[in-house]
């Protein structure tokens, strides 16, 4: 198994390639946090976060207050989702959630 290097990387149980372990090594605080909620507010979807953001923008009820740069964490959002497809994994199982 290849173990992650890197402060803020865990290891999932399963080997980890290269471009994941590169990817989540970059991945801002504000992205990281996104995961960190992704996996524990949001049953590990995006989209109930997604719908969130959404709806704050709209003034409509939400369930979490995130950020005041919501735009900021959509695009890092879809982003985190595209890569999670991409490389068929969840970067919840690579964040350290502290």
């Amino acid at each position: 198994m290849v173990q992650p290097e890197g402060q803020g990387v865990k290891s999932s149980g399963t080997a980890q390639s290269k471009p994941v372990t590169d990817y989540v090594s970059g991945l801002s605080e504000e992205s990281r946090m996104l995961v960190i909620l992704k996996a524990q507010l949001y049953g590990g979807s995006w989209e109930p976060m997604l719908d969130d953001l959404r709806n704050r923008l709209a003034g409509k009820p939400y369930i979490f207050k995130l950020a005041n740069r919501i735009q900021d964490d959509i695009e890092r959002i879809e982003q985190l989702s595209q890569f999670e497809n991409e490389n068929r994994v969840d970067l919840a199982n690579f964040v350290h959630i502290p």
